[in-house]
């Protein structure tokens, strides 16, 4: 299959479907926005793109990640982010505009993916964002401590996330890495009874001591599959008014559950081990 060349001009930019390390990516008009594109990466959704405003984030889950995000520090914060899958770098992106003073690594598996991104959006450069490609866990275990406030996995293999991402062994090293007040999420794609994400927020309880869990009622009921987006931290996360209002006011009204909550959600699960 041929690849198609594009430029980093919303104009410009024209659909196709182009080879990439792990199989194929698509790259989809929009329809509902002159300015938006979608990355599909092996026929799954992986990322939207808003050429001209990089604070839009059409997936909910980057949504409520972004809302813990800036519910726990101000913009003035000089943001050190890592993050744990990179598709279009969307989350990425959207801090750089959140937070000027970032800088930001993004780890992804597929190098030709990075490659075209690079190519086709405006992502801020060096060292603003930095495209890291390799392994999640090996990239992350060599890490220095102390040395990021926050770390997203957001890693995906079709419609799961690598067993070597869930662990506690994994978590610890991810703790090691984070500053003190630093904060994990996770996105956790689970189906209606809940299992992974109740096994992810007892791993995640059995490293940091606060935890926070926001989605959708839906979702929290078991009523359907989706993404529960899950936090922890060794400071109180996820309590403030104004995050629970935003939440409630998104085009998908979520809930935010605290530390107590959660350990109530997660109280007979197993903690995963490697």
């Amino acid at each position: 299959m041929g690849r198609k060349r594009a430029t980093a001009s919303a104009g410009s930019l024209q659909p196709g479907v182009f080879e990439i390390d792990s199989g194929t990516c698509e790259l989809v008009r929009d329809t509902f926005s002159d300015d938006g594109w979608v990355v599909n990466v092996n026929d799954v959704p992986s990322s939207h793109i808003d050429m001209n405003d990089p604070t839009v984030l059409e997936f909910e889950y980057m949504r409520w990640i972004s809302g813990l995000v800036r519910a726990q520090w101000d913009s003035s914060f000089p943001l050190r982010a890592l993050h744990l899958g990179g598709g279009a770098c969307t989350l990425a992106r959207s801090f750089t505009a959140e937070f000027p003073g970032a800088r930001q690594v993004v780890v992804e598996l597929d190098g030709k993916l990075s490659e075209l991104v690079r190519e086709w959006f405006d992502l801020p450069r060096a060292p603003l964002l930095r495209i890291r490609v390799g392994e999640a866990r090996a990239v992350t275990e060599t890490l220095s401590e102390n040395s990021r406030d926050l770390i997203v996995r957001d890693v995906f293999a079709g419609a799961v996330t690598p067993e070597p991402l869930l662990t506690a062994e994994f978590t610890e090293h991810v703790r090691r890495v984070l500053s003190p007040g630093g904060m994990y999420v996770v996105n956790c794609g689970d189906r209606r009874d809940l299992s992974l994400a109740k096994q992810e927020a007892a791993t995640l309880r059995s490293v940091f001591s606060h935890l926070a869990i926001v989605a959708d009622p839906a979702m929290l009921k078991g009523r359907r599959y989706g993404n529960i987006i899950i936090a922890g931290s060794d400071v109180p996360i996820g309590d403030s008014p104004s995050l629970a209002r935003e939440l409630l006011g998104g085009a998908v009204p979520a809930h935010v559950w605290l530390t107590e909550q959660v350990e109530t959600f997660a109280r007979d699960a197993r903690v995963l081990k490697d």
